[in-house]
């Protein structure tokens, strides 16, 4: 299991659009719940580590976090 820790930029219904906080990539991330998080939401992602080599970079989270700002 891959992880990523982000800052949400954009919610839909059915994906979120994340700023990664280590590589500075913004990575869609396809998840079958967005209920509860927000903009700006800092937020741990733990995936398959299978990531699209589009633009923006897609995942599928198995899991997501919300996390403490630093």
């Amino acid at each position: 299991m891959e992880k990523i820790h982000a800052i949400i930029t954009e919610v839909k219904p059915d994906s979120l659009l994340v700023h990664d906080r280590i590589t500075h990539q913004e990575i869609l991330v396809h998840t079958n719940c967005t209920c509860n998080l927000q903009v700006n939401d800092r937020i741990m992602i733990l995936y398959n580590g299978i990531m699209t080599m589009s633009i923006p970079p897609q995942i599928h989270a198995v899991r997501i976090f919300r996390t403490r700002s630093h």
